[in-house]
């Protein structure tokens, strides 16, 4: 095994799930105008969806018109760090069952400002990678 397998690891599909249920801030990454875009996000999963919650503008018509999305979370410590890529189709919810499903998340802006539509983001591919630090290369 070399050094470099031993640093940077393939993350199991149930391991990436557990990763991004236990941060709420994440990046989608969209395109606006044929221009990739990326958007930070405070996020919460639910059933193996993503849902993140915006206001009228950009992030809404770009999810609405470009169904195909990706989304990436990360952490890291000193000793160690992992991302988690989720490639998708987003979805702005309007039945009132899937938005009364949503807001059991407790998932709520972090801007005092009005995020009145949820935006759910279903998983086509998900994959993640775990790496070790070191202090030299």
């Amino acid at each position: 095994m070399s050094n470099q397998t031993q640093l940077a690891s393939v993350l199991p599909e149930s391991e990436c799930w557990q990763l991004l249920s236990s941060t709420s801030l994440g990046r989608l990454i969209t395109s606006v105008d044929n221009q990739p875009e990326v958007f930070p996000v405070n996020f919460a999963v639910q059933n193996r969806t993503l849902l993140f919650r915006t206001a009228e503008g950009t992030k809404l018509v770009s999810t609405a018109i470009n169904h195909h999305v990706v989304f990436e979370a990360d952490d890291h410590d000193d000793a160690q760090g992992w991302s988690v890529i989720v490639k998708g189709f987003s979805q702005i919810l309007h039945a009132d069952e899937d938005i009364a499903a949503a807001e059991q998340t407790g998932l709520r802006p972090w801007v005092a400002t009005d995020k009145q539509h949820f935006v759910r983001i279903k998983p086509m591919r998900v994959s993640g990678r775990r790496f070790l630090f070191e202090s030299s290369p």
